[in-house]
């Protein structure tokens, strides 16, 4: 497969080395310096990664996540100065699936880039081009799509992994412990309230309220389950 990496930073000799470095590890590397730029560039082809600067001439900070999220629902790595805390959860709240702080070390920013292609790619190649319906969801794995009533759910990449993982295992709750060692891997080094964020704005897509949730619930003091109609089967349709 031959993997695609949109990198979109205003310094441009921090965009020129990441290029480079990502070039020689066997990626296909596009990059731009401008919001606008980025928007072209994803207009132009599909990425399987986007790693981008928040604080682009043309941007809006945080807010910049929303407006690439109107053209790509592929996984988005942030990268900046900040490093407070509740910086790195309104990134999570704008669509990020990772946050790593500048100055940063490249051998880290590759073994996050390996582990969110890892964790989204393997699982595609394993589901192949089956297709999921469990109560009012159609999941097709393969193009890591969800339909709710026959309407197009958009999902970041964390978002589908984190659907994909309750749904397929009704009823069995998940720790947050387990919900992030999962999701983001052991080279995560992050706040459990990471999940608390992804699990709100999952409910939030699907219309879910979590004091009256239908499908994802809370196990409280424990971690999140779902559950949809008792009476409905896990359907796979192949294709």
């Amino acid at each position: 497969m031959d993997i695609g990496i949109l990198i979109v930073n205003r310094d441009e000799s921090l965009r020129k080395g990441l290029v480079h470095s990502l070039k020689q590890d066997g990626y296909h590397v596009d990059s731009a310096s401008t919001l606008e730029g980025c928007k072209d560039r994803l207009e132009e082809g599909d990425y399987e990664l986007i790693i981008l600067d928040i604080l682009l001439p043309d941007g809006y900070g945080l807010s910049t996540c929303e407006i690439i999220r109107e053209y790509s629902q592929s996984p988005m790595i942030i990268l900046t100065e900040k490093d407070e805390v509740i910086s790195k959860i309104l990134a999570f709240e704008y669509g990020a699936d990772d946050y790593i702080t500048i100055p940063f070390n490249i051998l880290e920013l590759k073994a996050r880039i390996r582990a969110i292609l890892r964790r989204t790619y393997t699982k595609v190649t394993q589901a192949g081009d089956q297709a999921i319906t469990i109560d009012d969801f159609t999941i097709n794995p393969l193009g890591r799509g969800v339909i709710l009533n026959g309407e197009r759910i958009d999902l970041t990449g964390r978002e589908f992994d984190l659907f994909y993982l309750l749904i397929t295992n009704p009823e069995k709750v998940f720790t947050r412990e387990e919900l992030l060692e999962s999701l983001w891997g052991y080279e995560y080094f992050g706040d459990l309230r990471t999940v608390d964020v992804h699990v709100r704005r999952l409910r939030e897509k699907i219309g879910d309220e979590p004091k009256k949730s239908r499908y994802i619930h809370t196990k409280w003091g424990v971690g999140y389950y779902f559950k949809g109609n008792e009476d409905e089967e896990l359907d796979v349709i192949t294709n």
